[in-house]
């Protein structure tokens, strides 16, 4: 790890600062949206379908109406009025805010209910009367394909199947002889099935239209507030909501993860509800309806073929996948390709071809994709490759270990071009590996292994030797609604020495406050302490697209470095102007700038500060104040490699994790406690998936899942005690060689538990288990091979 250069007093990168928000947060002092209490506030809670096709045949209010308290119910038909009842997805599609005709997918909106009492709201949506006509259900993505099924998209004009999109990427031909010439190939299907955030906030807002002003405000929880405001106004802009006219304010957020990049229809209506009485509006989720009708992640069902030498050189990879999206493509995926960045599926190794191709699916489910801490379809990417890899080595009678030695991509092959187009930025695969299996003690633990199953016990070792892809983004890959990826960072400095700095992006824990405050206090020399961070609120913070794809510290906090580092050009002028001194003629150190030569002969930051307000040269401007927007020129490309360690139960089938290694590299880092907290966090939202979290449903479009008491969330019971360790390669894609590591751990930890249970089991004949690997799965695998106890 790169050694800190400014002292713990300033606190720049490399120390482990105390997060400044913990105060607040430990003391429960923290400011969310169910927080915000305005005088005169209605409440809005929503009535839901309990069909996942149905059409619409009658609305009776009158019930709810008669409730003491209940305001009005909303409908689709009243929105539609306005021309509100529909609204665009990030992905250009379009999505209901509130149905006039039919509903979609179990739980989704169907109707409104304003009150003076959130309870009353409650009772309101009790009341309300729906008859529905069931309509045919489409929950497979395979058979909303198939010749002759319902046609879902009916307000399409001209649709006439449930295909969404296609999309392809590298050299189909190429790849194609690579596997006719191969000397061993291997296949395998491939499902990662839906799952939820769970974040411990649910999503909500309040609302606030000034009738007077003509301004809306809203505190909402969004990851995005920048692009919040912005959709508003393309949605409303007809009805007079114009984007000067709208406030977003983005408090504290208890967990985004992806969760609250999109606009969900409960913030369209609690807005229409504010525009039309001109009262604040409170909208909070239950925790049931954020599981159920919120965005979601994975869903992704993969074929994956892997071709290879005889002697273990990997030499083609080959993937079909289908995207089922549920009833409307609502992905919060700002990039330009319809799959994410699902192709960094080559992962960590040297492939000379490869193909993928993606299709998309329209459903009975509700609508979304990829939010679950991972940078638009990496994790499937990751699983896809890391499952293969240790499904041709074991083919091949070869150690995973030396199997993935063999095939990673070098470090002086860096920058290096995948097979798919991406150009990854630095790293060092095998020496993360070697640490990995030094660390954990891979020999050993193979030799216990092999007594083991001579003993009949099922014990697994498995690797995952992942490369992500974060940061976006490049504005020529990414953009939202035709905005282009970049962030900002707006730098203050007082006349005293103490600086406030402005982001446009949103921490949801994260640490922000402490990590820029950092990076500030490396550039400049200004304590961290002294530096304030805000963020959140469209008012007062410069432009951005947000927080999520663990692109914060990659983009906004590179914004930070550049806007700091145009403040000591500035600070440069007003030092030579107090020392008397030819700009050239002076040395920079974190805090100072000092006279070549003559040491003794310096002004500190402060002091040039002051003299910015009190002292500046003649024909200068004033002040000390400097703004980045900061377009990355490539993505950074953290990586590591995660071993597991795992013993099967052949009563139970239950899989417990005994150890978990974890090497992780994320380039520089700013503040490795901050880093070690995301890294074990991010580990157990990869437990999490791996063994217990799913959402699915039955044929009639109901879901399993839809709560904690089938949605297994693990707690510290379940969780591991992980072992961490880091190399450091830094990135030359960012101005302080920093990657980004927010999402990593959960990226690559699934794969290495599947692959340790599928090691585990290998020698009975079993080849593959899909994610969750739950007691039961395993237990009807030994089953099956006649091994349960």
């Amino acid at each position: 790890m790169m050694p800190p250069r400014t002292t713990p007093e300033i606190g720049g990168m490399g120390h482990s600062l105390k997060r400044k928000e913990d105060p607040r947060f430990i003391r429960g002092k923290g400011t969310y949206v169910d927080d915000v209490q305005l005088p005169g506030m209605l409440y809005l809670d929503i009535v839901r379908s309990p069909f996942a096709h149905a059409r619409i045949k009658k609305i009776d209010a009158s019930r709810a109406l008669a409730v003491p308290g209940v305001l009005a119910v909303i409908t689709g038909q009243d929105l539609a009025k306005y021309n509100l009842h529909w609204m665009p997805t990030l992905m250009s599609d379009t999505q209901m805010v509130l149905p006039v005709e039919k509903v979609m997918y179990q739980a989704q909106e169907v109707a409104a209910v304003l009150a003076t009492d959130r309870y009353l709201a409650a009772d309101g949506v009790d009341a309300v009367e729906v008859e529905y006509e069931p309509l045919p259900v489409v929950v497979d993505p395979r058979k909303a394909l198939e010749p002759g099924a319902p046609v879902l998209r009916t307000d399409k004009k001209d649709k006439k199947d449930n295909h969404i999109w296609h999309w392809e990427w590298g050299d189909r031909a190429a790849t194609d002889r690579a596997f006719q010439g191969a000397d061993v190939t291997v296949k395998e299907d491939i499902y990662l099935p839906r799952i939820h955030v769970a974040s411990i906030e649910t999503c909500g807002c309040v609302a606030h239209f000034d009738k007077v002003t003509g301004k809306l405000t809203v505190w909402m929880t969004t990851q995005a507030p920048h692009a919040i405001r912005t959709v508003f106004a393309l949605v409303a802009g007809h009805v007079g909501l114009e984007e000067h006219k709208i406030r977003i304010i983005s408090p504290d957020i208890g967990g985004g993860f992806g969760g609250k990049v999109p606009v969900y229809p409960g913030y369209v209506i609690a807005v229409a509800a504010s525009v039309l009485t001109g009262k604040p509006v409170k909208w909070i989720e239950d925790r049931m309806e954020n599981l159920q009708a919120d965005s979601f992640a994975r869903d992704y069902h993969i074929t994956a073929e892997l071709a290879a030498t005889r002697d273990g050189r990997l030499t083609a990879l080959r993937i079909k996948t289908l995207a089922d999206h549920g009833y409307a493509d609502a992905a919060a995926n700002p990039s330009k390709f319809p799959a994410g960045l699902f192709h960094i599926c080559t992962g960590s190794y040297d492939f000379k071809a490869a193909h993928v191709e993606v299709d998309g699916a329209y459903t009975n489910k509700p609508p979304g994709g990829i939010a679950y801490r991972c940078s638009f379809r990496v994790t499937e990417a990751v699983h896809t490759i890391e499952r293969m890899a240790d499904l041709m080595a074991h083919q091949l009678g070869m150690d995973p270990a030396e199997f993935r030695l063999k095939n990673f991509i070098k470090p002086e092959q860096f920058p290096y071009r995948s097979a798919l187009g991406w150009e990854y930025d630095s790293g060092d695969y095998a020496g993360a590996l070697r640490k990995a299996m030094e660390k954990i003690g891979y020999a050993n633990l193979r030799r216990e292994q092999a007594e083991k199953r001579q003993r009949g016990e099922l014990m697994g070792i498995g690797i995952s030797s992942f490369t992500e892809i974060v940061g976006a983004g490049p504005s020529k890959h990414f953009d939202i609604l035709g905005l282009k990826m970049f962030d900002s960072c707006e730098i203050r400095i007082h006349p005293t020495g103490k600086a406030i700095a402005r982001f446009g992006t949103k921490s949801q824990g994260q640490g922000h406050e402490t990590t820029y405050a950092q990076i500030l206090a490396e550039e400049l020399g200004i304590p961290a302490k002294d530096i304030q961070v805000e963020e959140g609120d469209t008012d007062t913070a410069p432009y951005g697209l947000g927080t999520y794809a663990s692109r914060s510290t990659p983009v906004a906090g590179a914004a930070a470095a550049m806007a700091a580092r145009k403040i000591r050009d500035k600070a440069r002028k007003l030092a030579a102007h107090l020392l008397e001194a030819a700009e050239e003629d002076l040395l920079w150190e974190p805090g100072k700038f000092s006279v070549k030569g003559a040491p003794g002969r310096a002004k500190t930051i402060q002091e040039i500060a002051f003299a910015a307000y009190t002292n500046h040269p003649q024909g200068m401007e004033a002040g000390l104040e400097a703004v980045s927007y900061y377009d990355p020129p490539s993505l950074t490309y953290p990586f590591g490699s995660y071993i597991c360690v795992v013993d099967v139960d052949k009563g139970t089938g239950e899989v417990k994790v005994r150890r978990f290694v974890a090497v992780d590299d994320c380039g520089n880092i700013i503040n490795p406690m901050i880093v070690e907290g995301q890294i074990h966090g991010g580990l157990t939202m990869g437990l999490a998936p791996a063994l217990y979290e799913e959402i699915s449903y039955d044929e009639q479009g109901n879901i399993r899942g839809g709560s904690f008491i089938d949605y297994l969330v693990p707690t510290a019971v379940e969780t591991p005690k992980w072992e961490t360790d880091k190399t450091c390669t830094p990135s030359p894609h960012h101005p302080l060689g920093a990657k980004g590591v927010g999402e990593s751990a959960t990226v690559g930890a699934p794969a290495a538990i599947a692959n340790a249970v599928v090691d585990a089991l290998w020698h009975l004949g079993v080849r593959h288990v899909d994610i969750p690997i739950t007691p039961a799965k395993v237990w009807k695998l030994l089953r099956e091979h006649g091994v349960t106890e």
